[in-house]
């Protein structure tokens, strides 16, 4: 019998994947829902397990025998952005996902696929008619639809769910996707075209969100593997796993599989350390794989910068009820802690910025020859005076260029070019062995940085000069954040955007004493 894997690449089951029971926390709450007739939303980030949740719900009613439970992604309809062609298309999509589940036949035989408005409607409702029980439909990947063929695709479910004490129409019914009902609006072409309410399906009564791990889920999860090889994931490893990946489903296993196939060879006789789990992510990130693809994509849009780039200048937190920021924090690319707002996990941030600043590290390595850290190293210590004073000079040398290109690019953060090309610079430091610890959130005025190189930590500051205040502020949050990382030297980076002001008044290295830590103030 085949050993049970870690799954990276679709849904889940459980004869050939570890995994925990999709039904575990809002089973029940959908299930209630279901039996008083209401169409909802679950909405999740992307690889958050949508589709393994949607196919074991789909089980469990048919289990218990009181409906006909449909599964029917939209995914394939994605494109078709005329209603002419869309709706068809989904007529056709869910008359094979009904062959598919061996569902009883009948469904859309006679239908006038030229009558676009209506055509879903009363395919539905002449099938509903001919059913001897209720029908269930969850429509996976909804939120891809767009333009006219979004619009009246909803148009005709509202119609049916109104008039269904009349005509017989769908049970219950799920629209499933990354992005939450409110925001499918973000999709329709023309603004004047609605349903004459704020929302463009306001008949949904709740929406969910597929929750991430819990620690003791992850444990619970890895568990299984021990159980079956032998090989345990040690404590430190699953409590570092979790601070890393806040519990995100793809992660969690993306890791455990590098860990258990790449990295230890499936040499079960060996334990999954923190030290393996912490070289575990280092790969994923670099390998840059397909699930990192759409958080890149969405970099982007408009919409994200106007969230992500205030994160990484630490910028004040926005209108957490504007469409923006509620669009980014469902895509999952952002996390409220409390009055902050973080990256959703450590790995995303330190992709957010990689992505960001890698025209500065290709610029850098092609650049400088002796790019790696022997060049910084003194006393095997980096010597992070010399590494600032390099920074200085290509900053001085370059300040326009890269402001320029980040004004133009793909991704436009231009705002936050002086910390994206500051962290490029440093990338060579994580090049030659070292690695950087990021803190970014919003409402905080401020970027920490750590570079840990040989057991050894160096902070790190960067403030854009704004008022006379910004210097002060800056020492009094690099010395807090100095106690966290139990260090007493480290350096605060000012970044002088004034166009009045010449590059010998911009440029200055100033070491001050400050709540006995020594700190020095680097101008740029």
């Amino acid at each position: 019998m085949l050993k049970k894997i870690f799954n990276i690449a679709g849904p889940c089951n459980s004869s050939e994947h570890y995994m925990l029971d999709p039904l575990r926390n809002i089973g029940e709450e959908v299930m209630d829902l279901i039996d008083s007739k209401h169409y909802f939303v679950i909405h999740s980030a992307r690889q958050s397990g949508k589709t393994t949740f949607l196919w074991d719900f789909v089980d469990k009613i048919e289990s218990e025998g009181k409906y006909y439970a449909l599964y029917c992604s939209l995914e394939g309809v994605q494109e078709l952005i005329e209603p002419e062609r869309g709706i068809p298309a989904i007529v056709k999509s869910i008359k094979a996902a009904l062959n598919d589940h061996n569902m009883p036949e009948g469904f859309a035989e006679n239908a006038d696929n030229s009558d676009i408005t209506n055509v879903l409607r009363t395919s539905l409702s002449a099938y509903c008619r001919t059913l001897d029980k209720p029908l269930i439909i969850l429509f996976d990947e909804a939120d891809c639809l767009a333009n006219g063929t979004l619009i009246t695709f909803l148009r005709q479910l509202r119609n049916g769910y109104i008039n269904r004490p009349r005509v017989p129409f769908v049970h219950s019914l799920a629209l499933v996707g990354m992005r939450n009902i409110r925001d499918y609006k973000a999709s329709i072409r023309d603004d004047s075209a609605t349903l004459g309410s704020a929302s463009p399906f306001n008949i949904v009564k709740e929406t969910f969100t597929l929750p991430a791990f819990t620690r003791s889920e992850i444990s619970e999860l890895y568990s299984q593997h021990t159980a079956e090889t032998g090989q345990f994931f040690e404590p430190q490893a699953v409590d570092h796993i979790f601070a890393q990946t806040q519990g995100q489903p793809w992660l969690v296993n993306a890791i455990a599989r590098e860990s258990v196939e790449k990295i230890l060879r499936k040499d079960y006789s060996k334990p999954v350390t923190a030290e393996i789990a912490e070289q575990a992510i280092s790969n994923i990130i670099l390998a840059r794989g397909t699930h990192f693809d759409s958080l890149i994509e969405r970099l982007k849009e408009e919409r994200v910068r106007k969230v992500i780039q205030p994160l990484i200048l630490g910028g004040e937190v926005i209108d957490k009820t504007s469409d923006d920021y509620l669009y980014t924090r469902d895509l999952g690319l952002i996390r409220e802690l409390g009055s902050a707002v973080e990256p959703a996990n450590k790995i995303y941030a330190e992709i957010i910025i990689r992505i960001l600043s890698q025209g500065v590290q290709d610029s850098v390595r092609s650049d400088y020859k002796d790019y790696e850290v022997p060049r910084y190293m003194k006393n095997g210590k980096i010597d992070m005076d010399f590494l600032v004073k390099d920074f200085q000079e290509f900053w001085r040398e370059n300040s326009e260029i890269w402001i320029d290109r980040y004004k133009k690019d793909l991704y436009q953060y231009d705002e936050a070019a002086p910390h994206l090309v500051f962290q490029g610079f440093l990338q060579r430091v994580i090049n030659g062995g070292g690695h950087v610890v990021r803190e970014m959130a919003l409402g905080t005025r401020r970027a920490d940085l750590c570079v840990v190189y040989d057991g050894h930590k160096y902070p790190i500051e960067l403030k854009i000069l704004r008022n006379s205040r910004s210097v002060s502020e800056g020492l009094e949050q690099l010395s807090a954040y100095m106690d966290k990382c139990g260090t007493s030297e480290g350096w605060l980076v000012v970044f002088d955007r004034a166009a009045d002001k010449s590059w010998d008044e911009k440029l200055y290295m100033r070491p001050e004493e400050h709540q006995g830590k020594r700190i020095t103030v680097v101008g740029a």
